[in-house]
């Protein structure tokens, strides 16, 4: 990604290219070569870094090229030396024709920073071509009355060199009655002229044969032959002669075959056959070719379609001769006329592609326009689509530039299809369309964007090391590797979070796995910041939030803390008044469960009992009632199997066995025994039990008031201090409530529960509850049954 100083630096180099064309422009002068045409390929032209005052291998560096009209290639640069040498062998006369002096331009083009210098070479002719006749003789009439001294016109010879090395002189072998003179025609070409030097004497030699020779001005010379011959005639002392010596017309160039190009009209003063004109093309070079003459008329009409880019003037030359062999010569000037009949032509030198996005003023594209048509027919106007983010800029004869007119964006549009039409203004108008494809390359100017700002993910606790907890997805606007997203876990916010030994990302797909078994109790929900980061220079990164919550599976058995588990010793009884009604409260089973929700709704029920149908549970909060009054037949002992069950999938449950035993009142003291022993003890003691109390009704009177007050006085503390079976050590917290999560004990249930000291028997002291059992209601012999009962226990 360019830094905004490259960006700067670029747009300042760009205006100070623009500012150095324009001067260039103004005042430019080419760099000038001469060498002899016909010079083998790969020959030294010169050196362009010495002649350019560059550095060594500075051409290399800014990417020189050399441009032609038409991108054919006849010059070749060296970029390691700088050495400018011919690409293939030139030949003069096929490159320049007769122009004089022949100029190739080109144009050296460096690209960075973008730089036009001119350069010319001059081709040097060489006599590399002889004179030419193009025909093998040539005939001529002359009257024997012709007077010595007369001078006959001779067809020229053809010679494609230019200056000295073109034709230079005409002469005949040595002959008695001719001599030949070499005349400059004006134009630098010659002509020859046989002048007559003896009278001819028709009935002494009917035909003469002459040998002209054509010499060019080369070292050495060469030269090219023609026989003429010449048959005399008898006298016709009037030649013809035309009504203009010189004919100018101007031709369209568009003409089509046949059209009369000018009528030309000779006179002879003659009468019969010496007064009769026949007309002709005196000479029948390549460039009269594309003209034909009514021999009967004089009419000149057109064969072969004319071309101003080509060739753009004819001088063609009429002889008009009659029957007695006498001519005459004029001169027919023929311009064409320039139509607009040529399309604009455009050459690419240099195109930059892919170019790079958020890169103002960027150089796309030089390219050069020609038309080789004339005056408004060659002028041209370039131009691009209006809806595109490019500009052209002309920068020397010629030649333009296509630059970015803003920053690209590649995201918004990845290429663009710029077509360049080149107009000319001819009429009508010829337009020439090139189009070029122009790729936008990728820079990293986009975050990567999560699918979601933030993420749930659930998983169940107690799963499987590596498990796949979800997936987040992220994606780039840019392409390559800009696009390339690679996933991170960033530092959480709670920095007590072991979010290491938690869960890991797969770099490049996103997806989160847990590294270890999670545990619902102890951790419920926690929360990721995923990073997504591309992998361009610099990378830029985005964050989301994942929320991963625990949920909860099954995995703990109810606890029940009240009644505790035996510690080696008998269980603690629940007493129970054989006065209670039915509904009355014996116990509360209080349980918890450390899941939660329904696998911590927890039910209850009564699985054996010593007496069915005697005790009964309420199944939502563990109270353990009696199902009907207690009568004196019922055993005195009882066992109750209770079953704490969750809710869960699949249930788990615990069991707690109760034990109950049946008073008739709290005076009545209480020691544990064996199961076996305690029954049969029971039924002994009672026999002894009645016989005592029919025996000392009074005395027991007597010793129930002296122990009330004795207890009165000792406090409640002494008598907490023997107790050996307290209430389970923990804190309970008196607000649990049955349908809790945590618990079942009612705010109406608390007991004090106290035993004797002794390690053997751990006779019961008393059993008090804090808070009054409220419901159900009672009835009034129950009541009294109660209050009987507190009595007893606070007296003994």
């Amino acid at each position: 990604m360019e830094t905004p100083l490259a960006k700067t630096l670029q747009k300042r180099q760009v205006t100070f290219l623009v500012i150095v064309l324009l001067w260039w422009e103004a005042d430019a002068e080419a760099i000038k070569y001469s060498m002899p045409e016909e010079t083998e390929s790969g020959s030294f032209v010169g050196n362009l870094e010495k002649d350019l005052g560059l550095g060594l291998g500075e051409l290399a560096t800014r990417g020189a090229k050399i441009h032609y009209k038409g991108n054919k290639q006849l010059l070749e640069l060296d970029l390691k030396s700088g050495n400018l040498l011919l690409y293939e062998t030139l030949d003069r006369e096929s490159l320049c024709g007769a122009t004089e002096p022949c100029i190739l331009h080109f144009q050296l083009l460096l690209e960075n920073p973008v730089q036009f210098i001119l350069l010319e070479l001059q081709l040097q002719d060489i006599n590399d071509h002889s004179p030419e006749f193009l025909e093998r003789e040539m005939l001529l009439k002359i009257p024997e009355s012709i007077q010595p001294g007369t001078a006959f016109p001779l067809k020229v010879a053809q010679d494609s060199d230019i200056g000295s090395n073109a034709v230079q002189d005409y002469t005949i072998l040595p002959n008695s009655l001719f001599r030949v003179l070499t005349h400059d025609r004006g134009d630098g070409r010659k002509y020859p002229e046989l002048v007559l030097d003896r009278v001819l004497d028709r009935e002494e030699e009917k035909e003469h044969s002459l040998t002209l020779l054509a010499l060019d001005g080369g070292t050495p010379p060469r030269s090219g032959t023609i026989t003429v011959r010449i048959e005399v005639l008898d006298i016709n002392d009037n030649a013809p002669e035309f009504s203009q010596s010189l004919y100018e017309v101007r031709v369209l160039e568009s003409s089509p075959l046949g059209s009369l190009i000018v009528p030309v009209s000779a006179r002879d003063l003659d009468g019969g056959i010496y007064g009769t004109v026949s007309y002709a093309l005196f000479q029948g070079d390549e460039a009269t070719q594309p003209f034909v003459i009514e021999e009967a008329t004089g009419e000149i009409r057109l064969k072969r379609m004319l071309d101003f880019e080509t060739i753009p003037y004819y001088n063609v030359e009429i002889v008009a001769t009659d029957g007695g062999g006498l001519s005459g010569k004029c001169i027919v000037a023929v311009e064409v006329v320039d139509v607009n009949d040529n399309a604009p032509e455009l050459t690419m030198s240099t195109l930059t592609s892919p170019t790079p996005e958020n890169a103002p003023e960027t150089v796309v594209a030089v390219f050069s326009v020609s038309d080789p048509d004339s005056g408004d027919n060659g002028r041209m106007i370039c131009s691009i689509q209006d809806d595109l983010p490019f500009l052209l800029k002309p920068t020397f004869t010629n030649f333009y530039m296509l630059v970015t007119n803003s920053p690209l964006d590649r995201e918004a549009r990845a290429e663009y299809n710029v077509t360049i039409t080149v107009t000319d203004l001819g009429s009508p108008r010829l337009k020439t369309e090139h189009t070029i494809r122009v790729l936008v390359s990728d820079v990293n100017d986009n975050a990567p964007t999560f699918t979601q700002t933030s993420y749930t993910l659930f998983v169940r606790e107690n799963n499987s090391p590596g498990l796949h907890l979800g997936t987040v997805s992220a994606t780039d606007r840019d392409a390559g590797t800009n696009a390339q997203v690679t996933y991170s876990l960033l530092p959480p916010r709670d920095p007590h979070l072991p979010l290491a030994s938690l869960v890991a990302i797969h770099a490049d797909r996103g997806h989160l796995f847990a590294l270890r078994a999670l545990d619902f109790e102890a951790l419920r929900a926690f929360e990721v910041r995923v990073g997504a980061a591309d992998a361009g220079s610099p990378a830029l990164s985005s964050e989301a939030l994942v929320r991963v919550e625990v949920l909860d599976d099954n995995d703990h058995a109810p606890l029940v803390l009240y009644p505790p588990p035996p510690n080696g010793s008998a269980p603690c009884p629940e007493l129970v008044p054989r006065a209670a009604e039915a509904g009355y409260l014996v116990s509360k089973v209080v349980a918890v469960d450390g899941d939660a929700g329904q696998n911590a709704w927890l039910s209850y029920q009564l699985l054996k009992a010593t007496e069915p149908g005697l005790f009964r549970v309420w199944a939502h909060n563990g109270e353990v009632r009696t199902a009907r009054p207690l009568s004196e037949r019922d055993a005195a002992q009882h066992r109750l199997l209770v079953l704490v069950q969750d809710n869960g999938e699949p249930a788990l449950s615990a069991s707690v066995t109760l034990h109950v035993l049946l008073v008739d009142g709290f005076s009545q003291p209480y020691v544990a025994r064996p199961e076996g022993a305690r029954d049969q003890a029971q039924a002994d003691g009672l026999t002894v039990y009645l016989v005592i109390a029919l025996a000392s009704v009074s005395s027991l009177f007597l010793c129930s008031v002296l122990l009330f007050v004795a207890v009165r006085l000792c406090g409640r503390r002494s008598a907490a201090a023997e107790c050996r079976y307290p209430v389970p050590e923990g804190y309970f917290p008196g607000h649990l409530a049955g349908s809790s999560n945590t618990a079942t004990l009612s705010h109406s249930y608390q007991y004090e529960i106290c035993l004797s000291g002794d390690s053997g028997t751990s006779d019961f002291k008393f059993l008090k509850p804090i808070i009054p059992n409220l419901p159900p209601p009672s009835t009034s012999k129950e009541m009294d049954n109660n209050a009987t009962f507190r009595k007893g226990f606070e007296i003994n």
